[in-house]
């Protein structure tokens, strides 16, 4: 039985609050990944349609005796083709999607990248919302959303993202952008959680809060994302790192320990500026 704890999303759903990331396993290497976060006690699995491994993780979540009504299952629009998005364009890469999973619904489907500079993302959202009133969506939401196009949205549109995906981690924490959603009921969810696994992890205050506590310092990373209300989807295809990952519910960050590490935000990107990024 899974230990982690839910957050109950704008529309009533419930979402894990810790979930399993495939971006960068290959398509060969998913399934054997996910069933390994299955039996670890993971129930999000996050993937996207560009990731190229919707097949592979698929066949790990319809082969598991763990019943469809309690995993919860992510995918991605991948909209950064040339051509500006149509409605067509949306329910067929949808379809699409959910023939590789081999399911009959996702528990919660984003717009991978605003590509604002397109100016077709309401198009998008509109089809979105249409999805979601289908069932074959429990949830919609959005990814690396900026500020202004999700005001954009609130305004030309009757529909709240459920979910924001975002870059987020102690070296880039956005507060503003966590702000927003907190006061329009949008779940913050974190991509790259442990800042790839590099030099965050090597902090001299992650090795001084880890060894205060017998964790380790992905450990401590992922607890501050849940002591501060974020959804983290950490990935990893070893299974002791993966069952590492989930180990997370024994322990409490302390008010030093917040302030320590709300101290190496630097304001970095890992990955690309929103606001720039159109990869054809």
């Amino acid at each position: 039985m899974s230990k982690v704890p839910s957050i109950t999303l704008n529309n009533g759903v419930e979402m894990p609050q810790l979930g399993f990331g495939v971006w960068q396993v290959p398509d060969a290497e998913a399934t054997a990944a996910v069933s390994h976060a299955l039996e670890a006690g993971y129930r999000s699995i996050d993937t996207a349609a560009v990731y190229e491994n919707e097949a592979g993780t698929g066949k790990a979540l319809t082969s598991s005796d763990i019943p469809r009504d309690e995993l919860f299952v992510t995918t991605k629009l991948w909209n950064s083709a040339s051509e500006t998005w149509t409605r067509d364009g949306v329910l067929r890469e949808f379809d699409a999607s959910l023939a590789k999973l081999g399911l009959d619904y996702v528990d919660l489907y984003l717009i991978h990248w605003p590509r604002a500079m397109r100016d077709d993302y309401l198009t998008i959202w509109r089809t979105f919302a249409e999805i979601a009133e289908s069932g074959r969506a429990k949830a919609v939401g959005v990814s690396n959303f900026h500020v202004p196009q999700l005001e954009r949205l609130l305004a030309e549109t009757s529909l709240v993202p459920a979910v924001n995906q975002i870059e987020l981690h102690p070296n880039f924490a956005q507060a503003e952008l966590r702000a927003f959603h907190a006061e329009h009921g949008i779940a913050t969810e974190a991509w790259s959680p442990l800042g790839q696994g590099g030099e965050l992890l090597k902090a001299p205050v992650l090795a001084g809060i880890a060894a205060k506590h017998g964790k380790s310092a992905a450990q401590v990373v992922l607890r501050w994302h849940l002591q501060l209300g974020n959804v983290a989807i950490p990935k990893s295809v070893t299974p002791a790192r993966i069952r590492e990952n989930i180990d997370v519910f024994d322990f409490t960050l302390d008010e030093d320990d917040m302030k320590a590490l709300a101290a190496l935000d630097s304001g970095k990107r890992l990955g690309p500026d929103p606001d720039e990024f159109d990869w054809n």
